[in-house]
């Protein structure tokens, strides 16, 4: 995953692929290393069949890519799935106004909760929830800020760093 990418955004295809949690919980475990599906399912605790209708979902949209074939402990041929990072800097866009941004956007949170859910009580190192009242200028601006300094942590990749989830989010509010 390069921090350098150029956004893009997604056509539908690529929305709807999106819009499952255990789709974006699939793509996380799948960047650290090679999964097999019934690896995946073993860890989601999910019927081996559901995990691979989510893998081939994501295979068939580039988000997963497929490495060679590989003997299994067992001795039986297995194939493991790595994450592309296509998902990075990634625009959401609705251009069919059928929800499905929202629907994506819900997927990410959902699968951020079962990440902080699954590691336990004390996974938490920061969180912080505030309010701001931004023009488009300073929201763009904002996001431009955290996008490089997002990107000059991920250059760094500390060997002896401990492995941490983010999600940076910025919502409308309705208006009182």
């Amino acid at each position: 995953m390069s921090a350098d990418q150029s956004e893009r955004t997604a056509s539908v295809a690529e929305l709807k692929a999106l819009a499952h949690p255990l789709r974006w919980r699939i793509l996380r475990l799948c960047l650290d290393r090679a999964w097999t599906n019934q690896e995946l399912a073993e860890r989601l605790e999910v019927a081996p069949a559901t995990a691979l209708r989510h893998v081939r979902a994501l295979v068939n949209t580039g988000f997963l890519a497929a490495e060679p074939v590989r003997t299994g402990a067992k001795g039986a041929l297995e194939r493991p799935y790595r994450a592309t990072g296509r998902t990075w800097r990634l625009g959401l866009v609705d251009v069919e106004g059928v929800g499905l941004a929202q629907r994506v956007d819900l997927a990410v949170l959902a699968a951020h909760r079962a990440e902080i859910v699954e590691a336990g009580p004390d996974s938490v190192r920061d969180m912080s929830r505030g309010v701001l009242r931004l023009n488009a200028e300073s929201q763009a601006e904002l996001k431009a800020r955290l996008l490089d300094l997002v990107g000059e942590f991920l250059a760094r990749e500390d060997p002896d760093g401990e492995a941490l989830s983010y999600l940076w989010s910025l919502a409308a509010r309705p208006e009182p």
